[in-house]
C-alpha cells in the first residue's frame, strides 16, 4: 500500500472497491447470538429471485445498509439478514413463458423442479450482486423461503392459526386471475384505466344498461332504488331474463345509483364487489357462469365454451338480431387487473381458504409502532378500514408452500399432521394414523398451496428465532424496511400473523422508503424506455455514488426520480473530497520541527472544532432519526464549505509555516479526517476506508466506532464566522479594484470595540495584509469627496444645461452635496435637480492617513495601502 503523502492524485473507484470487497469477511458483518451488545435486527424484505437487481432494489438495500453499519458503529449488535421470497406466480410464470408450457402440461413433481432450478440459478446471480454493491449482509443469516427449514414454518403457523379460529376454508366469492388460474387477494389487484361500452337493452319491458352482457345467464335479481319514482311501483315484480328465459326478481336497494344508465340495474354472480354485497345481503342464488379457465359454463347454454370475449360479442349480435338492444355508449371504466400479467379480474365462487381479518387488533398493533415518516401509517389504517372480505390464502398453483391437510375419502373429516412431522406435501405424504372420526384409511391431499405473502409475513418470526415453542430468542426485530407500494400487503399481513401467533407486534419501527421513478417523472418500465439499472450507473460511476444517489435523492418515503445530474454530482464531491484528504494527509504527515498536540493552537482551531462537533450532532440526530438525505448533505455541506472553502483556506499559511501553532491545524485536520472517514463511512464504506486506511496507518474503518466527538465555544463561533465574512469582504474588494487574490493588501485594521479578537495571524496571512484587530471605536475623520454624478440622468434631463448643472454642483457645499436641495441656480436660472442625479462619495482618514472603508454587519474595517 503506498504511504499517505504518495496518494494518487485521482481516485480511482474501480481498484478501491475492488481491493476492499476482497478484504471485508462475511464474518465481520454476522449477528452474535451470545452477545450483550443491545440487539438491532432488521427485517429486511426478501426479494423474488428474478435473477437481477433493479434500482428499487439498489435503493432499499442502500437504506438498510447504512442503517446496518451506523448501528454496528453506534455498539448494537446487529442482524442484517438476506431472504428469499421464492415462491408464487412470477416464478412460475417465468417457467412457462421459458420452457413454452403451462403449469398442466407437465406432472407436479417435474413443474416444481424447474421451478426450483430457476430459482437456485437467479439466487446465486442476485446474491453475488449483492455482494458486488458491498452490502454488509449477515450471511449467516440468509434464507430461502422454499427451503424445508423455512416453509416448514409457513405450515406450522397455519397449523397454530387453524386451531385458534384465524384460519377456516368456505365457499364465498374470491378475486380469480383466469390465466393464471388462481385466486388472488384483494391487495394483489392492480388497477387501470380503461374504456368499454354501456348497452341499452329491453329486459322484458324493462330497460337496463350493462358492460357486462355476457354475464346475463348468471342474472340472479334486477335492483331499483327505492325512492326512484320510475319504478316504485314494480318492486317485487318477477321478469324473464332475455335469451335465457330464468326468472328474477325485481328489488330496492338504496346503494343503487339512479343516475347511472337507466337506474335499472342487474345483479349477477359476479360482476363486481357491488354484485357480492347484494347477493349477500338480499340472500340470491348462486348463478355460475364463468369457469376457472375463463370459459363460460353449461347453464350459457349456446355460449358454452367460449371466452368472455366472444361470448359478449355473440350475445350483443343475438340481441340486435331480436331487436332488443336499444342503444350503445362509450364510457371510461376502472378495471382490475392481476398484479402479475394484467389479466382482468373476475369474481367467482370458489372453496378457498381464508384468513380472518381484525382489523382493529392490526391498526392498534400498528399504532404501537414507530413508523418513519408518520403519515404512512395513515395508508394501513384506511386499507384496514377498507377491507371487505377476509384474507384468501389459497392458491390454485403449484410451486408454493403446500397447505397441510388431508380430507378422509370415507366422511370428509379434515386431518391434520403432527407439528413434529413438518413440513409434509399432502400430495406425495399420507397420515400416519387412520381417520380420528370414522377409522377410514383413504385419504386425498389438499392440493391448492398457499399465497406466497403466507411465507413473508413470517420473516420477522423467522429471523428472530421462532420455533413455535414460546417467544422467539430475539423478537421482536428493531426496524422493518420496505416501499409503501407493500404496505396493504407485506407490511399489514406481518402485523396480522404476529399478532395472531404471538398477540405482539412483530418490530419496534417500520421505515417506509419510496420508489424510483425514470428520468421522465414515470414509473420505470421497459414500454417507456426509461429504465436505469444499478449497473448503468456503478460501471461508469462506481457503487459509492449509486449510494449517494440513493440516500441523498429524497426524505424518506418519498418517491425518487432518476436524475444523472445528482450522479454526477456525488462523483464531483468524492473528488473534492479525495483532493481534501490528499491535501490534509501531505499536512498531517510532513516532517515538521513543530511538537505535536492534541489541543486546537488558535481560534480558527477552535472555530473548526466548534463547527465539526455541531455538524456531528445534527447528523447523528438524522440517523438516529433514518433521515438520511439530511445526513448526507449535512455533511458534504461541512466538507466541500467549512473545511475545504474556509477552514483549509484560512489556515493554509500557517500549514505552510514552522510556527509553534501549526500543531494545532494539524491536531484540528486530523480530529476533523476521523470523524469524516466516520460519518461518511456508513453511506460510502468503499472511499470512507480507503480515506481511513490512510488516515489511520492501515486500519479498518469497519471496527471504528461512531464519532465521539464534542467542542463548545461560542465565542469561537461567532468571531471565526466573522473572519469568514472578512475574508469574503476583502476578496470582493480586491477583485473590484482590480487587484489579484494574492496581491499585498496593506494594512487591514478591524474595529470590534465590544470585545478582543486574536486570530494568530490567520487572516493576515490569508488576504496578504497586515492584520490589527482594535477593541475600541475608530477615531475615523469622513470628508465629503468627489461628487460622481448619473450621466445618463442628468444629459437626459439637462440636455444643453447638463455641464453648467455640473459646475454648479460641484460649487454646492458639503451639506448640500450630501442632501441634493429642490433646485439650484444654474447661469442665474433657478432649475430643479433630477432624482439621482449624483451620489457623493466620501473619504475617510485615521490620524491623518487615508483609508479605505468596509463595514461587516456593524463592524468597520480600514484599509490603508501601501
Amino acid at each position: 500500500m503506498s504511504l499517505p503523502e504518495e496518494l494518487p492524485k485521482t481516485y480511482d473507484f474501480a481498484a478501491v472497491e475492488k481491493r476492499w470487497l476482497a478484504e471485508w469477511n462475511d464474518t465481520d458483518f454476522y449477528f452474535d447470538t451470545h452477545s450483550k451488545k443491545p440487539q438491532y435486527i432488521i427485517d429486511t424484505p426478501p426479494p423474488y429471485p428474478t435473477g437481477k437487481l433493479h434500482i428499487g432494489h439498489a435503493l432499499n438495500w442502500v437504506y438498510m445498509d447504512i442503517i446496518a453499519r451506523y448501528k454496528r458503529m453506534t455498539g448494537f449488535n446487529v442482524m442484517f439478514p438476506q431472504g428469499w421470497d421464492c415462491h408464487g406466480l412470477p416464478t412460475e410464470v417465468k417457467v412457462e413463458e421459458t420452457h413454452n408450457i403451462t403449469k398442466n402440461d407437465v406432472s407436479r413433481e417435474e413443474f416444481r423442479r424447474m421451478c426450483r432450478e430457476l430459482t437456485v440459478e437467479n439466487i446465486e446471480k442476485m446474491r453475488q450482486s449483492l455482494r458486488t454493491m458491498g452490502f454488509s449482509v449477515d450471511w449467516s443469516n440468509e434464507y430461502i423461503t422454499m427451503e424445508p427449514y423455512y416453509y416448514a414454518k409457513t405450515q406450522l403457523s397455519f397449523l397454530r392459526m387453524l386451531k385458534d379460529g384465524y384460519i377456516y376454508q368456505d365457499e364465498h366469492p374470491v378475486n380469480y386471475c383466469t390465466r393464471c388460474e388462481t385466486a388472488i387477494a384483494f391487495a394483489e389487484v392492480s388497477y387501470y384505466e380503461g374504456t368499454t361500452l354501456l348497452n341499452f337493452f329491453d329486459f322484458d319491458g324493462l330497460e337496463i344498461a350493462t358492460t357486462r352482457p355476457e354475464l346475463l345467464a348468471a342474472c340472479v335479481a334486477v335492483a331499483v332504488h327505492p325512492d326512484d319514482d320510475r319504478y316504485k311501483e314494480i318492486v317485487g315484480k318477477i321478469l324473464r331474463v332475455p335469451i335465457f328465459g330464468h326468472e328474477v326478481t325485481i328489488i330496492a336497494d338504496d346503494a343503487v345509483d339512479m343516475n347511472f344508465g337507466s337506474g335499472a340495474v342487474m345483479i349477477c354472480t359476479f360482476g363486481d364487489k357491488t354484485d357480492v354485497f347484494w347477493w349477500k345481503k338480499h340472500h340470491l342464488p348462486l348463478r355460475k357462469a364463468l369457469s376457472t379457465k375463463g370459459t363460460m359454463t353449461a347453464i350459457c347454454g349456446k355460449y358454452e365454451g367460449m371466452t368472455t370475449k366472444d361470448c359478449r360479442a355473440a350475445i350483443l349480435a343475438d340481441m340486435k338480431a331480436l331487436g332488443i338492444l336499444k342503444n350503445q355508449k362509450q364510457i371510461d371504466q376502472r378495471v382490475g387487473g392481476c398484479w402479475r400479467c394484467k389479466t382482468p379480474i373476475e369474481i367467482l365462487s370458489e372453496r378457498q381458504w381464508f384468513v380472518r381479518v381484525k382489523g382493529d387488533e392490526i391498526v392498534k398493533a400498528a399504532r404501537d409502532i414507530k413508523w418513519y415518516p408518520e403519515h404512512m401509517l395513515q395508508r394501513l389504517e384506511n386499507w384496514a378500514e377498507q377491507m371487505e372480505w377476509d384474507w384468501c390464502i389459497s392458491r390454485q398453483r403449484l410451486f408454493a408452500t403446500p397447505i397441510p391437510v388431508w380430507f378422509c375419502d370415507k366422511c370428509g373429516e379434515m386431518i391434520l399432521p403432527d407439528e413434529a412431522d413438518l413440513p409434509i406435501d399432502p400430495t406425495i405424504d399420507k397420515p400416519k394414523h387412520a381417520c380420528p372420526k370414522c377409522g377410514g384409511t383413504s385419504f386425498t391431499g389438499e392440493t391448492d398451496v398457499l399465497d406466497t405473502w403466507m411465507d413473508s409475513s413470517i420473516t420477522d418470526l423467522h429471523v428472530t428465532g421462532w420455533n413455535g415453542s414460546g417467544m422467539p430468542p430475539f423478537f421482536p426485530a428493531q426496524i422493518r424496511p420496505q416501499g409503501h407500494d407493500i404496505i396493504r400487503t407485506w407490511a399489514f399481513y406481518t402485523i396480522l400473523r404476529s399478532m395472531a401467533l404471538l398477540g405482539e407486534k412483530p418490530w419496534d419501527g417500520i421505515l417506509i422508503n419510496g420508489m424510483v421513478l425514470g428520468e421522465d417523472g414515470f414509473k420505470m418500465s421497459k414500454s417507456r424506455g426509461n429504465v436505469i439499472g444499478p449497473e448503468d450507473v456503478m460501471g461508469p460511476y462506481g457503487v459509492d455514488a449509486l449510494r449517494q444517489w440513493a440516500a441523498a435523492g429524497s426524505s424518506t418515503g418519498q418517491d425518487i426520480q432518476f436524475n444523472w445530474n445528482d450522479v454526477i454530482a456525488a462523483s464531483r464531491f468524492q473528488t473534492k473530497m479525495w483532493n481534501i484528504v490528499r491535501f490534509s494527509l501531505m499536512q498531517i504527515n510532513k516532517e515538521s520541527p513543530v511538537p505535536e498536540t492534541n489541543a486546537p493552537s488558535t481560534l480558527l482551531d477552535r472555530w473548526m472544532l466548534a463547527n465539526l462537533s455541531h455538524t456531528i450532532a445534527e447528523v447523528t440526530d438524522a440517523m438516529e432519526n433514518y433521515l438520511f438525505d439530511k445526513g448526507l448533505k449535512l455533511i458534504r455541506d461541512f466538507a466541500w464549505n467549512v473545511l475545504a472553502d474556509e477552514y483549509l483556506e484560512l489556515v493554509k499559511g500557517r500549514l505552510y509555516s514552522t510556527e509553534p501553532d501549526r500543531a494545532g491545524a494539524v491536531y484540528t485536520l486530523r480530529t476533523t479526517m476521523d470523524a469524516l472517514c466516520t460519518m461518511l463511512s456508513p453511506y460510502i464504506p468503499f472511499f470512507a476506508q480507503e480515506c481511513y486506511h490512510h488516515l489511520s496507518g492501515g486500519k479498518r474503518i469497519i471496527d471504528h466506532p461512531w464519532v465521539d466527538f464534542s467542542y463548545t465555544d461560542a465565542d469561537a463561533v461567532r468571531d471565526g464566522d466573522l473572519i469568514v465574512r472578512i475574508v469574503g469582504v476583502l476578496r470582493k474588494y480586491k477583485h473590484d479594484a482590480g487587484l489579484a487574490l494574492n496581491s499585498p493588501l496593506g494594512e487591514i485594521t478591524i474595529y470590534t470595540p465590544s470585545h478582543n479578537v486574536d486570530d494568530a495571524g490567520d487572516l493576515g496571512r490569508t488576504v496578504n495584509g497586515t492584520v490589527v484587530w482594535k477593541a475600541e471605536e475608530p477615531a475615523l475623520e469622513k470628508k465629503v469627496g468627489d461628487v460622481v454624478f448619473n450621466k445618463g440622468i442628468v444629459g437626459k434631463t439637462l440636455r444643453g444645461k447638463a455641464g453648467a448643472f455640473m459646475a454648479a454642483v460641484n460649487a454646492l457645499s458639503d451639506a448640500d452635496k450630501i442632501t441634493p436641495p429642490a433646485t439650484i441656480l444654474v447661469d442665474g436660472e433657478e432649475t430643479a435637480v433630477p432624482e439621482g442625479a449624483w451620489t457623493t462619495s466620501f473619504v475617510y482618514s485615521v490620524s491623518g492617513e487615508a483609508v479605505d472603508v468596509i463595514m461587516v454587519d456593524d463592524i468597520m474595517i480600514t484599509i490603508q495601502k501601501n
